[in-house]
């Protein structure tokens, strides 16, 4: 079967095209935060050539507008490298939740998938299939989620960089692209664990403003890691046990 035809095949399929579905209802946001970025990027002093490399091979939006400031104060470069780590860290909570779907692919597979792995695309993966099976309608699904939201956020960077040199800045784009960013950030509020980390990262980047160099969100960062972790350690523990959360006596 051709590569062409794989694909035509693949999008056939019922799960992922629910997938494309239920990522389209945040597209829009995407797509302006990933504009928005994609002109801070060059507007930052960075070049178009190595802004596209960070946009195709990064693809991590709140990593790369974490070390935009960092890289136009002159930062280190550990201190550079050290923020894009930390901010990245929820990835690795992120890959260890999408193991039990993918771990009987080809390791290839599973690169490119983890590649894949976003923060909007992995809770809508596991709001729609919370128990890991090895169906191949959950892989089409996930592969829908992610394609979409690969293709939301790429295009629009890379429009962003292109166009950078010729966008004035009195445009206005970086308080377009925190709306879009809030109106993404709201619509995950109905997961109790999301919502206490975001209240947590929240209040720790405000009371942590005066330090300098921005490394009040990487403690915000952090903080927002430990108590995430912490909450699905207990919430595991609960319905393990037979706990509250389940219905049963303890």
């Amino acid at each position: 079967m051709s590569t062409l035809s794989r694909v035509q095949s693949m999008v056939a399929r019922p799960a992922f095209r629910e997938g494309v579905q239920d990522m389209r209802a945040v597209s829009l946001g995407i797509a302006a935060w990933g504009l928005v970025t994609g002109v801070a990027m060059v507007k930052s002093g960075l070049s178009v050539q190595l802004a596209l490399a960070i946009s195709l091979f990064v693809f991590a939006g709140s990593a790369q507008l974490a070390v935009l400031p960092l890289i136009a104060a002159g930062a280190p470069l550990w201190l550079i490298l050290g923020t894009a780590f930390c901010v990245n860290l929820r990835f690795v909570v992120f890959s260890a939740q999408m193991r039990p779907y993918f771990e009987n692919l080809p390791r290839l597979r599973r690169l490119v998938y983890g590649y894949l792995i976003g923060d909007l695309n992995q809770v809508l993966m596991i709001r729609r299939h919370p128990h890991p099976t090895q169906d191949p309608q959950q892989t089409q699904y996930f592969l829908g989620v992610s394609l979409t939201n690969w293709v939301a956020w790429q295009i629009p960077s890379i429009l962003g960089i292109l166009m950078a040199q010729h966008i004035p800045g009195s445009w206005g784009l970086a308080f377009a692209g925190t709306l879009a960013l809030l109106g993404i950030v709201l619509s995950l509020l109905a997961d109790r664990t999301i919502a206490g980390v975001i209240v947590v990262a929240s209040a720790l980047s405000a009371l942590m403003f005066w330090l300098p160099l921005r490394l009040n969100l990487v403690v915000a960062i952090l903080g927002a890691l430990v108590v995430g972790m912490a909450w699905e350690a207990w919430s595991n523990r609960q319905l393990g046990g037979g706990g509250l959360l389940d219905g049963t006596k303890p």
